[in-house]
């Protein structure tokens, strides 16, 4: 604890102020402190079983999937044959990708593009069906621009000229390893950025993919083909299908697509050519050479405020950590995670789950028809806690040969990873898949299932531990599954029912009144100076819903405690939040990221609970005080 700041002034610098003082980000890191202090320990620690899993020190444990990532990490950290094949892996695909000269020859092999990890002008998937969570759709959406958001293409945004000319820069950094000439090099580079700019034109904002209810849009497949032409995405389900292709097409981003002709057309298909070429290319990057693999990064090292890269051996762990993250997890999970902390954290999850619903119940703005339905929606979430039982199966066919070069291994788990999910159109959707490994250090809350995940690694502390108080675990890893139970009654959650179908189970009146709550959230953040930049209330809101919830849950939990030390959970609620990060990245953040900044988060939620100014006095002439018809509790 800081003796220079009082705690009713300042929570977060209070608390974390003399270690912020001190903490010294790591150069391949944007950020340390909380959630990534603990990545960098699991980091750590696997990175030193890799090497002896790898050596042949330690035995490779019996789980599928996991003798194939120890071959694909030993091939990335292979710097003698990598820098011996440098470019020459990709260089068939690029001049294939070159020599395309009409949109009707991009149609003939669409998919086998797709299958080599080009890029097309369209990004497909398939994913569980919003209205129907147990049957899979086919999803599309528009090509991905270089900037982090169409707000930096803005003119008078200072930032974005300068991160396209570092991007410009290590393009053709990139390009000189290739056989084309100087004027094409300069061509190519120049016609990457002109294409970018069309569709930067077009593209969702990060505040509208925020609202993602909205990226619900079922589409006949005519339509969307008519809006794509001379594209043609039914030649590209044809190959992939045959006569078994979709009928009706989700389309994430309308607008990118109902103005798909203002980007891509005959007129602008050498553009396209060009920036399928260098895309191709720094995607393939990672996978060639180690210089290569370098120059690819620069624009990501700019944007973050990363100083340098990895280690080779932390590079070929994280290569490795995140194709097969499902076995790493399992590993991790099995061999670090004890039982008795799953046991204790569950019944945690359940006591959560019940406060909730007594909270619900004692609602003032919702009808009992509705509040009925809340229950019943609390009621039926999954708990996946630590880590899956088993890998699934699909890393069977995922097994590898260290002949091949790094850069095939690699395509290859692509591959697999692409055909396994186009091939779930017509099967149904396998709820039982964890949308997180048991090695990653954070949860979540799925509104397609209605489950909530919390992996192994993050039930460490100042998150959790079985050595801290429960007043420190509530204000721990308590308001972080708090947060991700709020989830599913935030403005998108809100719109799924039980089943994770959206569906509209409120009474009118009653959204209604959540809605003006979620406006009262917005204003409470929207505008808040930080580091020369402004927070986006809107864009931030549905985590700013969770982390009150959170809160409030748990507070309620913490008024049933014999003995609570309100003092010990506020005090753990900011150790959590507690990240050192690089200027770059806290501007990258900012404009991007759904979360508020983490010093926010800590010192704003607080202040709208009682259960804070008892705790510490905090009074009127404190900074830390809000008057109470401003404070907000909306669960």
């Amino acid at each position: 604890m800081s003796e220079k700041i009082r705690i009713q002034d300042d929570l977060y610098q209070s608390v974390n102020g003399e270690w912020l003082e001190k903490a010294v980000i790591p150069e391949d890191r944007p950020t340390t402190g909380g959630f990534a202090e603990l990545d960098e320990g699991v980091e750590k620690l696997l990175m030193e079983d890799f090497a002896k899993l790898a050596s042949g020190e330690k035995e490779i444990p019996d789980i599928l999937g996991f003798e194939d990532a120890i071959k694909l990490y030993r091939q990335a950290k292979d710097e003698k044959r990598r820098n011996e094949e440098g470019i020459k892996p990709v260089l068939p695909l690029l001049e294939e990708i070159k020599n395309i000269k009409t949109v009707e020859e991009l149609n003939e092999k669409s998919y086998e593009l797709l299958l080599k990890r080009a890029e097309l002008p369209i990004q497909c998937a398939v994913q569980p069906d919003m209205q129907d969570a147990l049957k899979n759709s086919f999803i599309i959406v528009g090509p991905d621009i270089i900037l982090p958001d169409t707000t930096y293409y803005a003119e008078g945004n200072p930032a974005g000229p300068a991160l396209l000319n570092i991007y410009s820069q290590m393009v053709k950094a990139v390009l000189s390893f290739t056989p084309l000439s100087e004027e094409e090099k300069e061509q190519f580079a120049a016609d990457t950025l002109a294409f970018d700019a069309l569709v930067a034109k077009q593209v969702k904002s990060q505040v509208e993919w925020a609202d993602y209810v909205a990226t619900y849009n079922p589409m006949d497949l005519d339509e969307v083909e008519k809006y794509l032409a001379p594209f043609s995405l039914k030649n590209l389900l044809k190959q992939i299908y045959g006569d078994k292709a979709p009928k009706t097409i989700i389309v994430y981003d309308p607008k990118a697509i109902k103005n798909f002709s203002s980007y891509f057309s005959k007129e602008t298909f050498p553009l396209f050519i060009h920036w399928c070429y260098v895309k191709t290319l720094l995607s393939a990057s990672g996978s060639l050479s180690v210089d290569l693999a370098s120059l690819g990064r620069i624009y990501r090292r700019a944007l973050t405020g990363v100083e340098k890269d990895p280690t080779i051996e932390k590079q070929a762990y994280q290569i490795a950590s995140g194709l097969y993250s499902d076995p790493i997890g399992v590993y991790y999970g099995r061999t670090y995670f004890g039982e008795e902390a799953k046991k204790d954290v569950v019944e945690m999850v359940k006591k959560i789950i019940e406060t909730y619903k007594t909270r619900v119940r004692k609602n003032t703005f919702l009808s009992e028809e509705t509040k009925e339905k809340a229950i019943l929606k609390l009621s039926t979430i999954k708990i996946k806690m630590g880590y899956p039982d088993e890998v699934k199966d699909f890393y069977k066919q995922l097994t590898l040969d260290e002949s091949k070069s790094f850069y095939d291994s690699r395509l290859k788990v692509y591959q697999c990873t692409l055909i396994d999910n186009l091939n779930r159109l017509h099967k149904p959707v396998d709820r039982s898949e964890w949308g997180m490994p048991g090695h990653m250090v954070n949860a979540s809350y799925n509104p397609n299932s209605n489950d909530i995940t919390f992996p192994a690694a993050i039930l460490q502390k100042p998150f959790y531990s079985l050595n801290q108080s429960l007043s420190e675990n509530l204000g721990g890893i308590g308001a972080v599954i708090g947060h991700e139970i709020s989830h599913a009654f935030d403005n998108n959650g809100a719109k799924f029912d039980e089943n994770g179908n959206l569906a509209n189970w409120w009474k009118e009146s009653d959204f209604k009144a959540f809605e003006k709550l979620t406006k009262d959230m917005i204003e409470q953040f929207d505008g808040i100076e930080y580091h020369g930049g402004k927070v986006n209330g809107e864009l931030v809101v549905s985590e700013n819903i969770a982390d009150n919830g959170g809160m409030a849950v748990t507070l309620e939990i913490m008024s049933t405690l014999k003995d609570p030390d309100y003092k010990s959970y506020f005090i753990n609620w900011a150790k959590v939040w507690c990240q050192k990060a690089k200027e770059q990245i806290i501007q990258l953040l900012l404009a991007s990221d759904v979360h508020s900044p983490a010093e926010l988060r800590a010192n704003m939620q607080p202040r709208n609970f009682k259960e804070w100014y008892e705790a510490f006095g905090v009074t009127k002439d404190d900074r830390m005080y809000i008057p109470e018809e401003k404070r907000i509790i909306i669960w």
